[in-house]
C-alpha cells in the first residue's frame, strides 16, 4: 500500500489528551452540575460506588498529577487505587491515568491495555466513559491498530450517539491506512462539512485517497483547491503540485508554480522543482529550448535573490538547464563551478563531455580524470569520453590505458574493444 510522504496521523505523539475529572461524591449534591456531553447516549450510566472522601481525594490528586506530567506521584497515587480500592469507579479513573502515563512515556500497547481494563470496569459517568472510549481509538490509531480503531470509533459513535468531525477525520485515516480509499473519501468530506475550521492533514488523506483509488482528477482538484484557500502556504503548495506531478499533470503544476512565483511565495524546494518540471517538459517536447531556457531562469532568480543556495547540486541543475537550451559557454561555467564543489565527479563528468565536444581535448581530460578521481556512477562511459580526449591529444598509449579500463566496465565492455580495434590495439 502507498502512503503519501509526510502524511500527518491525526492521532500523533503530539494528541492533546484532556483527561477526566472525578464528579463529586454521589451523596454530595451541592454541586453544580456539568453540561452533558452524551445527552442520547443509549448507555444507562451505572450508579457511581465512591463513597470515601480520601479516595476521592488520592484520586484527584492523582489526576492532578498526571496533568502536571508528575509521573512519580501519578503512579505512588493512582496504583494503590487500581490494587486495593473497593470503588470500581475510583479503579477505572485510576487507570486512565496510569493509560496517559504510559502513552506519554510513548509506550502505546501498554497504554491502551490500561484504557481497555479502565473501560471494562466501566463504572462511570457517560461522560467520562465515551471520552474514555474515544481516547482508546486515538490511542489504536497512534499504535497502527487501524481496524480496532475504526471497530472503537464505530462503537463509541453508536452508542454514544454524537457526531463529530475529529472522529469522522480519525475514521478516514485508519480506512486510508487500511486501503478502504472510497470509505476513507466519505468520512474526509464528512469531517470536512461538519466544521468550517478543518484541519490541513485531513486534505492531504482526501488527496491521497483519490489519488490511491485512480481518481487523479479529484485528486489535483482538491490540491489546487486547497492551495487556492491557503496561498502563502508552502506545505499547500508542495502537496498540491505532488498530486498533479502524480495525476501526471505538469503544465498545471506548472502554472500553479507561477502563479506562486508571480506572487514572492516560492522557497528554495519551490524554485528547484519548479526548475526540474520545466526540464522535464522539455525532454519529453520537441524543441527543448523553451522550456529548458525557462528553467534556467527560474533558478536564476532563485539565486538572484537569495533564496536558492549555490550548492553543487543546484548548479548541476542549472548547467543542466544551460545545455539542454545550447548554451554551452554558460553550462560549462556552471558544471566547472558545481564540479569544484561536489563532493563526486557527475558535474566533472558532464564538463568533460561538453569540452570534448568543443574539441577542447586538453581540458576535458582534466575534466574527465577529476570525474574519475572524485568517484562516477558510471565508470565505463567516462573512461571512453577520456580515450577520446588523449585520442584528440594523440596520445596513443594513454588513450589505450583508458579503453582497457573502460574494457573491465561491463556496459562498455564491447564498445572499447571495438575502439580499441579501430586504433590498432585490440586481439
Amino acid at each position: 500500500m502507498k502512503h503519501v510522504r509526510g502524511l500527518t496521523m491525526l492521532a500523533s505523539a503530539a494528541l492533546l489528551l484532556t483527561l477526566a475529572s472525578s464528579p463529586a461524591l454521589a451523596s454530595d449534591t451541592s454541586k453544580t452540575k456539568q453540561e452533558v456531553q452524551y445527552p442520547n447516549a443509549t448507555r444507562v450510566a451505572p450508579k457511581l460506588d465512591l463513597t470515601s472522601e480520601k479516595e476521592q481525594k488520592q484520586l484527584n490528586a492523582g489526576l492532578d498529577a498526571v496533568s502536571a506530567g508528575d509521573k512519580a506521584k501519578a503512579e505512588q497515587t493512582l496504583q494503590p487505587l487500581v490494587d486495593g480500592s473497593k470503588s470500581k469507579y475510583a479503579q477505572a479513573l485510576a487507570l486512565q491515568g496510569l493509560a496517559t502515563i504510559k502513552y506519554n512515556d510513548g509506550d502505546l500497547k501498554n497504554a491502551i491495555a490500561l484504557l481497555q481494563r479502565s473501560l471494562a470496569i466501566g463504572v462511570m459517568p457517560n461522560d467520562t466513559y465515551f471520552q474514555l472510549e474515544y481516547m482508546l481509538a486515538q490511542f489504536q490509531l497512534a499504535d497502527e491498530q487501524y481496524q480496532p480503531a475504526l471497530d472503537t470509533v464505530t462503537k463509541w459513535r453508536a452508542e454514544g450517539k454524537k457526531e463529530t468531525a475529529n472522529s469522522y477525520a480519525l475514521e478516514g485515516n485508519a480506512d486510508y491506512r487500511l486501503g478502504k480509499y472510497p470509505e476513507a473519501i466519505a468520512a474526509i468530506k464528512k469531517a470536512q462539512s461538519l466544521t468550517d475550521k478543518p484541519e490541513a492533514s485531513w486534505n492531504q488523506i482526501l488527496m491521497a485517497s483519490y489519488s490511491e483509488s485512480g481518481q487523479g482528477d479529484q485528486a489535483a482538484k482538491v490540491a489546487e483547491d486547497n492551495y487556492a484557500a491557503n496561498p502563502k502556504d508552502p506545505d499547500a503548495l508542495n502537496n498540491a503540485v505532488a498530486v498533479l506531478m502524480q495525476a501526471q499533470k505538469n503544465p498545471e503544476a506548472i502554472q500553479l508554480m507561477e502563479k506562486a512565483r508571480a506572487n514572492g511565495a516560492l522557497n528554495e524546494t519551490n524554485y528547484v522543482n519548479l526548475a526540474k518540471l520545466y526540464l522535464i517538459s522539455a525532454q519529453s517536447g520537441n524543441d527543448p529550448k523553451p522550456n529548458a531556457t525557462k528553467a534556467s531562469q527560474v533558478l536564476e532568480e532563485g539565486m538572484g535573490k537569495g533564496v536558492v543556495t549555490s550548492s553543487a547540486d543546484n548548479e548541476m541543475l542549472l548547467g543542466q538547464a544551460y545545455e539542454m537550451a545550447d548554451n554551452t559557454s554558460k553550462a560549462l561555467d556552471t558544471y566547472s563551478k558545481a564540479a569544484s564543489t561536489a563532493t563526486d565527479g557527475e558535474a566533472a563528468l558532464r564538463a568533460g563531455q561538453l569540452l570534448l565536444t568543443e574539441n577542447k581535448y586538453s581540458q576535458a581530460k582534466s575534466m574527465l580524470q577529476q570525474s574519475l578521481d572524485k568517484g562516477v556512477k558510471r565508470k565505463g562511459p567516462a573512461y571512453m569520453l577520456l580515450a577520446e580526449s588523449e585520442i584528440g591529444l594523440k596520445d596513443k598509449a594513454a588513450a589505450i590505458a583508458a579503453l582497457k579500463q573502460a574494457e573491465q566496465q561491463p556496459e562498455t565492455a564491447d564498445r572499447a574493444r571495438a575502439r580499441l580495434k579501430q586504433i590498432g590495439a585490440g586481439k
